[in-house]
């Protein structure tokens, strides 16, 4: 009889998208050429999507939710890999088209594999996850751009957030001046142990944009998009950039084209999903040197797999701070 384990099964087979802990069976698996025992996930804005169905992130029905997993390789096809190596992925089509992390087990492509850098344990590696992933994506666009210390501060916004959260710590360790924007006023001192050094009221990226406003950071790291995306460009200094990674506040750009003409800033789009596996590689090398691994810590909670579901409408309605590691198996 093949073994079973805990998997969080999004199905429509009632004809509503519905959510629920079941158990599964390696037969039950996709197809793959490495079998992983999961052993951590995590929770990210796209897992709350997933599992809500706030924005069909789902493309194909059942499916296991989780975007992320850390775990053990059971046994491999691929020259690549063996039994006994730990392995993570972020994205690739987890619980959109390919059974995600929040199941006992995950049947995935080799070349979809990521090894754990030895300075992270599993969990740690999924209290940083797609979350913590995407923020050093966003620092590594800063930088291919140009961008130093020495040009000013650099904005993040949603800076409670999981991105957020990462990108304060990662940031504020290379040097850079952080102004943090958030909603939340009660997370100012959580946010100065990361390194900020402002905390920007999030309303005031929220107003009407206007073609150019008043020219107040370097750069930015953004999670929102919508309104606060456009303000944020329009505020940027000459020369400067703005590294896009979410869409929490909308998937609309209500811009112009005169920051970047006229002010010469630079719009970097950064996925997490698809990105080649050199960037992945670079980004979890540099993640492994430069993280603080006490910030990671003190913006880490680990639950348990049965608690993901409650977790999803708080994380979509902003109320999750920093990181959330689920324990799977």
């Amino acid at each position: 009889m093949a073994e079973t384990f805990r998997a969080l099964w999004i199905d429509k087979s009632s004809g509503d998208h519905q959510a629920s802990l079941t158990e599964k069976s390696v037969d039950d698996l996709m197809a793959g050429d490495v079998l992983v025992r999961v052993e951590y996930s995590t929770v990210n804005f796209k897992d709350g999507l997933a599992i809500t169905n706030a924005f069909p992130i789902v493309r194909q029905y059942p499916m296991v939710g989780g975007i992320d997993l850390a775990g053990t390789v059971i046994s491999s096809d691929s020259d690549q890999f063996k039994a006994g190596q730990r392995v993570l992925v972020n994205g690739y089509g987890l619980s959109e088209d390919h059974f995600g992390g929040y199941a006992g087990m995950a049947r995935l492509k080799s070349e979809w594999l990521v090894p754990i850098p030895e300075a992270f344990t599993a969990a740690q590696a999924m209290a940083i996850g797609t979350a913590g992933y995407t923020s050093m994506l966003c620092v590594l666009a800063l930088e291919q751009n140009g961008m130093t210390p020495d040009d000013g501060p650099i904005l993040v916004t949603g800076a409670a957030g999981g991105v957020g959260s990462v990108a304060v710590s990662l940031l504020a360790g290379l040097g850079f001046h952080v102004i943090a924007g958030t909603g939340r006023d009660s997370e100012a001192d959580y946010l100065k142990s990361l390194g900020a050094k402002e905390i920007l009221p999030r309303a005031e990226l929220e107003g009407d944009t206007r073609p150019l406003d008043k020219e107040r950071w370097a750069g930015a790291v953004d999670v929102a998009g919508g309104k606060v995306l456009a303000n944020v460009i329009s505020m940027t200094k000459y020369d400067g950039v703005v590294a896009a990674c979410g869409v929490a506040a909308g998937i609309d750009l209500p811009s112009n084209v005169m920051p970047f003409i006229l002010r010469d800033v630079t719009l970097a789009g950064c996925d997490s999903v698809m990105a080649p596996m050199p960037r992945r590689l670079a980004a979890w090398q540099r993640l492994a040197r430069d993280l603080n691994i006490s910030h990671l810590e003190s913006m880490t909670e680990e639950v348990d797999l049965a608690q993901v579901i409650d977790l999803a409408p708080q994380i979509l309605a902003g109320k999750v701070r920093g990181r959330i590691v689920v324990k799977v198996s």
